[in-house]
């Protein structure tokens, strides 16, 4: 589909269309194009000798009448070689022609189908006008005795009609399949850019799992590596604690960028292949973190975490994952307390509170992505999540999620 094909669906370019097969500009012509050329002469010829036998029968037009006659049908039978280079121009020429010669009545009529299929509304009703506004011209110079005024003017008002409006549809057809055409390259391009958007939310989405994933046992690696680099006399057994628990995090935190990167190279594979933690798995989380020194407190209210939507509890899950990990980083020692509420039809409540730091400590540095990322969540969840530091110099994470009856 070339820039010149779809002009005419442009505003700009209603007026003056460019479909194939037009000669603007172009200077050979195709095989196609010989064809089509040479059968158009053929016709106008044969209807040219048909006219010209006809006036040869007539034995009161003289010999010099007859011989004029045939030249200027020859000549405007050859003007059709031109006509794709000024086809207005030439139907114009070949009508006024025709309105005195009947010969040239059938150059006349191949050309006014050219202009009907190569040019837009407006030339073509000027030069059909024309075209009948002279049909009566020929009948009432040189009248046919076998046929009427009338009826030579009827023919001669019909024909043109008839060329014009099969010229017309022709374009229409050519005018559709370069709409369809366009409109099959353009579904084309949406796809792709609707798959190149997808592929990209997917691998935001997919960072974001990998934040929420390995943010939580990287801090517990740097953390308890912070402290055997500040504490190299500390007791043995805690040593061995904390070299024990960096162990851990490490090849939990390689079997969670596994599962997710398994994920990138199997792209059939159904989300279940995918790390999907729940509600239930809440207590899994606050367990992890009480083992790598932190004081938790879980207010799990929620009768039965099993019942809880899969995607919602994963929701809760992360938020609460981020919040510890915030906590571990920006508030060390501070006891932080995490409490679910909620029921079937009334939504779930997660909040994970903490206070001012008690003790300083080097802070991990962070991005401040997670708390977006978590937001983005809560509203992809269809709920909402709000954060902001309490009075006490203490800080607080705060979503609402759904949770239908």
């Amino acid at each position: 589909m070339t820039r010149t094909e779809y002009r005419w669906l442009l505003p700009s370019a209603m007026a003056d269309p460019e479909l194939p097969g037009d000669r603007r500009g172009r200077s050979r012509r195709t095989v196609r194009d010989w064809v089509v050329d040479l059968t158009a002469f053929l016709c106008a010829a044969g209807i040219g000798m048909l006219a010209a036998a006809a006036i040869e029968a007539d034995r009161s037009t003289p010999d010099g009448i007859l011989a004029a006659d045939i030249a200027i049908g020859a000549l405007a039978c050859c003007a059709l070689w031109v006509r794709r280079r000024w086809p207005v121009g030439v139907a114009v020429a070949l009508v006024l022609v025709a309105a005195i010669e009947p010969v040239s009545a059938g150059a006349m009529l191949v050309a006014l189908f050219g202009v009907a299929v190569h040019r837009p509304f407006r030339p073509v009703a000027a030069v059909g006008a024309l075209a009948l506004a002279l049909a009566p011209v020929q009948p009432y110079l040189r009248p046919d005795p076998d046929t009427s005024f009338i009826g030579a003017t009827v023919i001669g008002v019909l024909l043109p009609l008839l060329v014009i409006s099969w010229g017309m549809v022709v374009r229409s057809r050519r005018q559709l399949v370069v709409t369809l055409r366009e409109r099959a390259r353009r579904a084309e391009t949406e796809a792709a850019l609707r798959a190149e958007q997808a592929q990209r939310l997917a691998r935001e989405a997919i960072a974001r799992e990998m934040h929420d994933v390995l943010a939580h046992r990287l801090t517990l690696l740097s953390v308890h590596a912070g402290a055997l680099e500040f504490r190299p006399d500390a007791p043995t057994a805690e040593v061995a604690r904390a070299a024990g628990v960096i162990r851990d995090s490490a090849h939990e935190a390689l079997q969670d960028l596994r599962e997710i990167i398994g994920v990138l190279r199997s792209p059939g594979e159904s989300d279940g292949d995918r790390p999907q933690p729940t509600l239930a798995s809440l207590d899994e989380l606050i367990a992890e973190s009480r083992l790598a020194g932190m004081k938790v407190t879980l207010d799990n209210r929620v009768g039965d975490p099993a019942t809880a939507p899969a995607a919602t509890g994963r929701t809760v899950y992360r938020i609460a994952q981020e919040g510890l990990t915030n906590a571990r980083k920006h508030a060390p020692g501070a006891e932080v307390t995490v409490t679910v509420t909620g029921a079937p039809g009334q939504g779930l409540i997660v909040e994970v509170r903490n206070p001012a730091p008690t003790r300083p400590f080097e802070q991990v540095p962070g991005s401040g992505q997670g708390l977006i990322g978590l937001t983005e969540r809560a509203t992809l969840a269809g709920g909402g999540l709000d954060h902001g530091p309490l009075p006490d110099g203490g800080f607080r994470v705060r979503a609402t999620l759904p949770w239908p009856a």
